[in-house]
């Protein structure tokens, strides 16, 4: 009897721990436990203390108290579909970049055992291995080229023993624990976000503000493109609209004699191409290059002066040299 009961109370405990968890924080991490041991467990916990709270549990108990607290928030049922396999719980209400920078900074090193599923490419560095010349065979059953230096065994070439996501084979097992090298590392693996009702993976926390501010600066280029090409004004394109139409309005007064006050100086320039010379050194930066408004400033200008003499030309092939059409001679 007094065994059972403490099984219930220690149910209950973790029932009112979890319970409270759900309330007290907005944020939560799921983690895949794969590899990770009691005293890993430890380290992330400390690592983490004051800042987000470590919860591991049945799978069967966290369904079950999610459930019950589904009344509270409705919110939390979208955590339902990931309590599966060996996972945990980070319960957080501080910023969830650092704590995933926090929970995968405690890794431990692992061997690799027969039949595991490597995380990563294995490769064996070219060296003397230490190992006697005796268990050359070892490494010819595995086609290792090696040769025999200073009475020991040495590899040639870097191997590439084993690829990500093989599973690891008796001999390779073998000859790295022979090696003494152990490749893996192992950590608990942040797989989901659970923000205040939402899900999404973790692949989102990588997103900086620079990232949606270059975003949204893409959009709303887009946005003034389209509604410039359709004609149709929208706040995006207002702005290159009016530029668009004080350039029309700058070309028109150079090559008239309409004038306004933002054209009266570019006039002067032109009229005294000098001056206009001397200015243009002035803004030029140490490079020597005119600077981009000046360009942009001159280029209205220059296409003003491209149509007077496209209309001179027409003139003159109209009227002949003399002003007169062909029936005068």
């Amino acid at each position: 009897m007094s065994k059972g009961g403490g099984k219930f109370q220690r149910k209950k405990e973790y029932f009112t721990k979890l319970s409270n968890l759900l309330v007290d924080y907005k944020k939560v991490l799921i983690v895949a436990a794969n590899n990770v041991g009691s005293n890993q467990l430890q380290r992330v916990r400390q690592e983490l203390r004051g800042k987000a709270v470590l919860l591991m549990g049945k799978n069967t108990m966290i369904r079950k108290c999610i459930r019950e607290n589904l009344t509270k928030n409705p919110d939390l049922e979208a955590l339902l579909p990931y309590v599966k396999g060996n996972v945990g719980f980070v319960f957080t209400n501080g910023d969830l970049s650092d704590m995933r920078t926090r929970i995968g900074a405690v890794k431990v090193k692992a061997a690799a055992k027969s039949g595991a599923i490597s995380p990563c490419d294995v490769i064996v560095p070219a060296g003397p291995t230490g190992q006697d010349p005796a268990k050359t065979s070892f490494f010819q059953a595995l086609t290792i080229s090696t040769r025999i230096s200073k009475g020991v065994i040495e590899i040639v070439n870097d191997v590439h023993l084993v690829k990500e996501g093989a599973k690891v084979t008796a001999s390779q097992a073998a000859l790295l624990q022979m090696l003494n090298i152990q490749p893996f590392e192992y950590a608990l693996a942040v797989k989901t976000v659970y923000d205040d009702g939402s899900v999404y993976p973790v692949s989102l926390l990588d997103i900086t503000d620079d990232d949606i501010i270059n975003r949204f600066r893409k959009g709303v280029a887009n946005v003034a493109a389209i509604s410039l090409r359709i004609g149709y004004p929208t706040v995006a394109s207002v702005p290159y609209a009016l530029t668009s139409s004080f350039r029309n309005l700058l070309s028109v007064s150079l090559a008239t004699s309409y004038t306004f006050p933002q054209a009266e100086k570019l006039k002067d320039l032109l009229a005294n191409p000098e001056a206009f010379a001397a200015a243009l050194a002035a803004a030029a930066p140490a490079g020597g290059a005119a600077p981009a408004t000046a360009t942009s400033a001159a280029a209205p200008a220059a296409a003003a002066a491209k149509v007077e003499e496209e209309e001179e030309a027409e003139d003159m092939d109209a009227g002949g040299l003399f002003g007169g059409g062909d029936d005068d001679y």
